[in-house]
């Protein structure tokens, strides 16, 4: 029997979204730039309703909201975009090393183009420390990158208090919410941020569609855009609409916020249950703050052990060493390494996470396997 418990990497498209998307291959097969006819009205009102879907997720505007092929493209869009756009006033952006790799690898372009990047160090628990964040912002900084939720631990930054230091100092805050959107509550009214990315298929929607927030006033934020050609999206992003795409997008973010407060309560149990049930064997230690993290998150450090042995003793069961953008390469995790773990440790480290489709047998089974590797 195979178990899933690598939902952080990507979720099954829930059967509702999957239904909800495919009168749009081919009954409603229309352009939603084409203005002239019924078929393109309706592709565009389905766009419309899944801006809505997706903005009242995060308490949003459906005007504020970007469709993309992703979070890695809103990041990109978000972070040169307003580089390029803000670039000649200033030059600076805060972020953190434990970021995802599709935030550090276009600071690390943006940087070569001659913009000056600070990454803050995190502590033991993967927490930066928020004076340091202070005593960084210069008169130069234009922008704090920092994640909602971590990937691999489950982290979760105070976005609040991230905020509020950002706009006393006169610049914005960008937030990489790909993992917590749909898992836990966000509000970008409340929090102040002025930037947001989320993925559909991280919430049981499909690959290939994503969301940029973009906040319309008090500040009204611009960019330039990464893609021409056409004008879509207010010359945002131009290109054809992926609009079965969308239209699953929006129907996952309503089903998350309908079901979040049920599956995360079930989540959580499932969690505690796999933890406590291996926490008396020898070496066993959880990597991260475990009072601040995403409820279906645990990454454990298997110490002693080498990863072959842990991957051998799990067959049948999907998790992950780390994130599922950088599974291709062989280090170790550069979120582990940078709180502190050593690169032994930090190899004998596996990320489950959990799903809405889990159930305690699965949790049961991988109990059962991960005892038999120290029998």
């Amino acid at each position: 029997m195979n178990i899933y418990l690598d939902y952080n990497a990507t979720t099954p498209v829930d059967d509702v979204v999957l239904s909800a998307m495919l009168p749009y291959f081919n009954r409603f097969f229309g352009n939603a730039s084409s203005k002239n006819h019924s078929f393109g009205w309706i592709a565009e009102q389905a766009v419309e309703t899944a801006k809505m879907q997706i903005a009242r997720l995060i308490n949003a505007q459906s005007d504020e909201i970007i469709l993309t092929s992703g979070a890695t493209e809103s990041i990109n869009l978000a972070l040169k975009g307003f580089a390029e756009k803000t670039g000649s006033e200033k030059n600076h952006i805060i972020s953190s090393v434990t970021e995802h790799m599709a935030v550090l690898d276009t600071l690390s372009v943006l940087e070569k183009k001659g913009f000056e990047i600070t990454l803050l160090p995190v502590n033991a628990k993967g927490q930066i420390n928020v004076d340091e964040l202070r005593k960084s912002i210069k008169p130069s900084t234009m922008l704090i990158c920092l994640m909602y939720a971590n990937n691999e631990t489950g982290y979760i930054n105070p976005v609040n208090e991230i905020a509020e230091i950002a706009h006393e100092n006169k610049c914005l805050f960008f937030c990489d919410a790909t993992q917590a959107a749909g898992k836990i509550p966000i509000d970008v009214k409340l929090s102040n941020i002025d930037m947001l990315c989320l993925s559909a298929h991280k919430m049981y929607g499909p690959k290939g569609v994503g969301a940029l927030y973009l906040r319309n006033k008090r500040p009204k934020i611009s960019l330039t855009p990464l893609i021409d050609g056409g004008g879509q999206q207010n010359g945002l992003r131009s290109g054809t609409l992926n609009v079965a795409g969308i239209v699953g997008m929006g129907k996952a973010c309503e089903l998350a916020a309908a079901e979040m407060s049920h599956y995360t309560e079930k989540m959580i149990n499932l969690r505690n249950r796999l933890e406590n049930e291996i926490s008396t064997l020898p070496g066993i230690k959880i990597n991260g703050d475990t009072n601040s993290r995403l409820p279906n998150t645990s990454n454990i450090c298997f110490k002693g052990k080498t990863a072959g042995e842990i991957f051998k003793s799990l067959k049948n069961i999907a998790v992950s060493s780390g994130s599922a953008c950088t599974s291709a390469k062989t280090e170790a995790s550069h979120v582990l390494l940078s709180m502190g773990l050593n690169n032994a440790d930090a190899q004998s480290s596996i990320r489950f996470s959990l799903g809405k489709f889990n159930t305690l047998d699965d949790i049961e089974n991988t109990v059962t396997k991960i005892k038999k590797l120290y029998e």
